[in-house]
């Protein structure tokens, strides 16, 4: 070892720094040295110690108050509280403020915290009432929007294409239905109308449990009824369904063979907390007619207090999620699918991660007590034991995709089947204090310091407590999606974990109306806003129209605004059928006995037969929304409507509407054609653009123009401005109250108001969102009108064809029509228009 010499030639010793410092000692040598300091800035200051007013932060320094230090003392009483809470008994009762904290401190394995009148409260309820408007709304306390007046859309969007936004989505309930394969298939098929673009190969990925299915739910032998509201389910995965930790020598006894036991499923459904109770309901009810009919059960339960679901929408989604959660084996080949995005579209991915607390911005673990790859082993150990008890046979395809399958090879399936078989028994998270006494000891140890923290560390409930979670990650978009969204499932008592996770890796919270906006902007339809054929939405719109009642009588009479009806009147979209009749020759009581045919009824899908009369008004929602092509295809065929030109989107069609257009030739050749359609009308949703300018409001009305205005609006817009209006008069009369609270369309009787009057064909659900590049309202049309106006505008030979259908749109207070673009989404789409948000 070499000697350090000084430049004298002599020897120099390293003088090794003290273990501990005097502080007194120290401040007593550099005693000279502060005054020195202390003099020089005395006089550079002029003898002014007081901080620049410009310069002042919003501290407690100026204050000279006598109760300055109130609230420090109220919080340290408070703590004090908190810690003897329990030796209170009943003789006093503890504040609201220190029940409500140590409330809220608790994080239960399941269920939700309530408030006095029964309503739930999120997980991350404190960390959205700090930040968000709270509504009370569908039995739970919701954020509704950022705290403010209301705006922000633009950021939002700007976030959307930019960033990530996360939702959490806790209020969306999971119903479990369990029994074997065909009898919870044949429930599906009596409850549930899903896509008809599904190929033979999607729909065998759908039943392995490889990628997840959106559907509509209807009551029990009725799927073409009024629907309940749309799901996502997904099939517990094929190849595990016998490996499962839960199941006892007792239960194995009195199943029938080990075919029985293999061909027991589970399938998780998850709805909207506006539709829980109903759908909960017709599922119960098709489970107990099946039971009944084939003596088998079907079990079907709530798993609302156990599992739920959080959104990540954005361009950054994935790079969050990366961020966020952290495989427990780094090595296995679906870590490597996942970090290669090569998930399939709707793909679920079952895999267990750790907690993202021990993991700092670089990836590195800060503890080093986390074990992981042992839980692991003890895990796949026990399933492997269950497992020899039965033998299952993996799934053959006929032609599965190249993306499919290759994410079916790289699914560990020792580690995929932890949600499906602990949910119940998956604890909560390490508390947020425990770890911070491990942070606490962990830097203690490194600078060699003995001041550790112990107590709370040694308690035998907080060493068992699992450091890592089971979770399912949905990729919950498709190929033509415009925004990517991810779904994480996982066990409530682990959301507020993530959740903060989440934020803290750049995701941005929303609330519903910011979920409202960024469902607008990618082009699907929010539920319940866009599904007026669900008493969710006749629910929702009754409150709006409370709230807005409310609101308006809060306002002086001089200056409140007239009333207009909140929930659109569809029974008013009648009117302007009943005015083509003439037109298209409609003998309504003839074809009414052609209709009732015992023929005509086993083969129509949907109940057209019946009279139209006044009883139809009283009706919210008179008529069906076709929200697949083959309901679309299938409910022309039975009106005789093939010659309409409505072109439904099938996958390797031949009547296409680009081909159409390209031909360039009249379809009716002058024939008269008759349309056998009853009192219930079909409505297809329309993407509304607007044609010069204009901004459309949830609720405008949607009219059909007529020859001589379209050529005004689209010939001449500049000149254009202000012509086409009614009175304001007429405004206010368009729509008329009845006794019973219900709306309905007047018609005008004065020949003025007659020639500027227009009729509805459709109503607009959501309006345009303030802020976006290129603004677009959801609207419902009826879809014989649009086929009208279609070959109406086709024969106008001075326009040119086009995918699109002029149509007037006019606000529900504005006296001006506005011409705008109508876009049926159903002949734009190849996989229907059943995704929603």
């Amino acid at each position: 070892m070499m000697i350090p010499y000084s430049p004298f030639g002599r020897p120099q010793t390293t003088v090794v720094p003290p273990r501990t410092i005097n502080v007194q000692k120290f401040a007593e040598s550099r005693g000279p040295e502060l005054e020195t300091l202390h003099s020089i800035i005395k006089n550079r200051l002029q003898n002014d110690f007081r901080s620049q007013r410009s310069k002042r932060r919003r501290t407690t320094g100026h204050d000279n108050r006598a109760t300055r230090n109130k609230h420090k003392k109220k919080r340290k009483v408070e703590n004090k509280d908190v810690d003897r809470t329990h030796s209170l008994g009943n003789d006093k009762v503890a504040p609201r403020r220190v029940r409500r904290r140590i409330e809220f401190s608790k994080n239960l394995n399941g269920g939700f915290l309530t408030s006095g009148d029964g309503t739930k409260r999120l997980r991350t309820h404190i960390w959205h009432a700090k930040r968000f408007t709270m509504t009370k709304l569908w039995g739970f306390y919701l954020p509704l929007r950022l705290q403010g007046s209301g705006r922000g859309s633009r950021a939002l969007l700007k976030k959307l294409k930019d960033r990530a936004l996360v939702h959490d989505t806790s209020y969306c309930t999971v119903i479990q239905l369990e029994g074997l394969e065909e009898m919870v298939q044949s429930v599906l098929d009596n409850t549930m109308v899903s896509s008809s673009s599904n190929s033979e190969y999607a729909s065998q990925y759908i039943l392995s449990g490889l990628i997840c299915c959106k559907a509509m739910l209807h009551r029990f032998g009725e799927p073409f009824s009024s629907p309940i509201a749309p799901i996502m389910y997904m099939w517990q995965p094929q190849n595990s369904c016998s490996i499962n930790a839960k199941v006892t020598e007792s239960t194995f006894k009195s199943l029938s063979g080990v075919d029985e036991i293999a061909s027991s499923r589970r399938l998780w459904i998850f709805i909207h907390a506006s539709a829980f109770g109903e759908g909960f309901e017709a599922l119960q009810h098709a489970c107990k007619q099946h039971m009944s009919a084939n003596n088998l059960t079907v079990s079907c339960i709530s798993l609302e207090d156990r599992l739920t679901k959080l959104e990540v929408i954005g361009s950054m989604a994935l790079q969050v999620l990366k961020k966020t959660l952290h495989p427990a084996n780094h090595e296995s080949e679906f870590a490597k699918t996942l970090e290669e995005d090569q998930i399939p579209y709707y793909g679920i991915s079952s895999l267990t991660v750790v907690d993202p607390r021990y993991f700092t911005e670089g990836g590195v673990s800060n503890s080093s007590d986390i074990n992981v790859l042992e839980e692991l082993t003890y895990k796949e150990q026990a399933m492997k034991q269950n497992a020899a008890l039965v033998e299952h046979s993996e799934m053959e395809c006929n032609s599965p995709s190249r993306q499919c399958s290759e994410f079916e090879e790289s699914c560990d399936l020792s580690v995929c089947m932890d949600l499906w078989h602990l949910y119940k028994d998956v604890s909560p998270p390490i508390e947020e204090r425990v770890l911070c006494a491990e942070r606490h000891n962990q830097r203690m140890k490194l600078f060699g310091l003995g001041d550790r923290i112990s107590g709370a560390l040694d308690a035998p409930n907080i060493i068992q407590r699992p450091r890592s979670c089971p979770i399912l990650l949905i990729k919950n978009y498709s190929q033509i999606s415009s925004s990517k969204r991810w779904s994480i499932i996982l066990p409530l008592s682990w959301v507020k974990v993530i959740w903060i996770s989440l934020i803290s890796n750049g995701a941005h919270a929303m609330g519903l109306a910011e979920k409202h906006w960024v469902a607008c902007e990618s082009g699907l339809p929010c539920f319940p806003y866009d599904f007026p054929d669900c008493k969710s939405y006749s629910w929702f719109m009754e409150m709006e129209e409370i709230a807005a009642n409310e609101k308006a009588e809060r306002i002086p009479p001089p200056l409140r605004p007239f009333r207009v009806p909140i929930q659109p009147p569809w029974n008013s979209v009648h009117l302007s059928i009943e005015k083509r009749s003439s037109s298209m020759e409609r003998n309504f009581e003839l074809q009414r006995q052609d209709l009732c045919t015992e023929d005509f009824e086993q083969k129509c899908l949907i109940d057209f037969t019946g009279y139209r009369g006044d009883r139809f008004t009283a009706i919210p929602f008179m008529g069906f929304i076709a929200r697949t092509s083959r309901i679309f295809s299938q409910f022309l065929n039975q009106i005789n409507g093939s010659h309409l030109l409505l072109f439904p989107k099938f996958i390797n069609t031949e009547k296409c509407i680009s081909k159409v257009i390209k031909e360039n030739r009249e379809n009716r050749n002058g024939v008269i054609f008759r349309v056998n359609y009853g009192p219930k009308l079909c409505f297809v949703r329309v993407l509304l653009h607007a044609y010069n300018k204009g901004v459309f409001e949830g609720g405008a009305v949607v009219c059909a123009p007529q020859v001589d205005e379209l050529l005004l609006l689209t010939q001449r817009p500049e000149n254009s401005e202000g012509q086409l209006q009614i009175t304001e008069s007429s405004v206010r009369s368009y729509f008329v109250q009845r006794a019973d609270g219900k709306w309905e369309c007047q018609l005008p009787t004065d020949p003025e108001s007659i020639a500027s009057h227009r009729l509805p064909i459709g109503f607009v659900t959501t309006g345009f969102i303030p802020g976006s590049k290129k603004p677009v309202a959801v609207a419902l049309c009826e879809a014989i009108n649009l086929a009208c106006l279609r070959e109406d505008q086709w024969r106008i030979t001075s326009l040119k064809r086009r995918k699109e259908i002029y149509v007037l749109v006019r606000n529900l207070r504005s006296t001006t029509y506005r011409l705008a673009l109508a876009n049926i989404i159903l002949e734009q789409r190849e996989d229907d228009d059943l995704d929603y948000m």
